[in-house]
């Protein structure tokens, strides 16, 4: 009996400090969420890749992709408490090598190196939790309008002189998780994106029976974005 109730005691002692705890922590920021408009930027990492589906089978081409880069602004419009409207602009650049399997020759026709470097324009809805201490959950998600600086659309030539060709303009949805921490001279806000592309971004080859595009029914990019923000 006395050791239990040493226990209860040693039990209802850590509780009350680690209350005390909590309501003695400095909550820095206080005023940021009555804000109606803010800005910021951001940096970030991606890894960008391309979803593929054919006309039949047989024919596949392996993607390989590598780590790209992003920087961009943000602008935040706060509707409600717990939700805002966010402009994400920003630059994003990756390669991706990919590999005709079905192409026998070599290097010349059987690979394709695509660099590219997009104007990524997304527009999103920011849905926060409540506040705890020095830090807010979040999810985001909405639609991105993307222009590749790399295009070679309107180029005459294409994979018979080895041109590998994108379209311009693109299109895109985004969905992500984040968390806002609340330091005390800034908001750093770190999230992970999926980014899941909408149109067909393929020009076809010249010749409806080329072997590169032929059998490529739609070809579009996805990939996942991690995200370091700075309000």
């Amino acid at each position: 009996m006395k050791q239990i109730v040493i226990t209860v005691f040693i039990m209802l002692f850590a509780f009350n400090q680690v209350n005390a705890q909590k309501r003695d922590k400095v909550e820095y920021q206080q005023n940021w969420d009555k804000q109606k408009v803010f800005w910021g930027y951001y940096l970030g990492l991606n890894m960008k890749n391309y979803r593929i589906s054919y006309k039949a089978e047989g024919d596949f081409i392996n993607v390989t992709p590598a780590v790209g880069f992003d920087v961009g602004l943000i602008g935040d419009l706060r509707l409600h408490e717990n939700l805002s409207l966010r402009l994400e602009p920003g630059l994003s650049s990756n390669t991706k090598e990919l590999d005709f399997t079905y192409i026998p020759g070599g290097t010349k026709d059987s690979i394709r190196k695509v660099g590219a470097t997009y104007l990524r324009v997304p527009l999103l809805l920011k849905f926060n939790t409540d506040r705890y201490n020095n830090i807010r959950p979040y999810v985001v998600g909405g639609v991105s309008y993307d222009y590749n600086f790399s295009s070679n659309e309107d180029n005459p030539d294409d994979n018979s002189d080895g041109e590998f060709r994108m379209k311009k303009s693109n299109f895109s949805y985004e969905l992500g998780l984040g968390i806002d921490i609340y330091m005390p001279y800034f908001i750093f806000s770190p999230s992970i994106r999926g980014i899941f592309g909408i149109n067909d971004e393929l020009v076809r080859d010249n010749d409806p029976n080329s072997p590169w595009t032929g059998n490529v029914d739609h070809f579009t990019s996805r990939g996942i974005f991690l995200k370091l923000a700075f309000h």
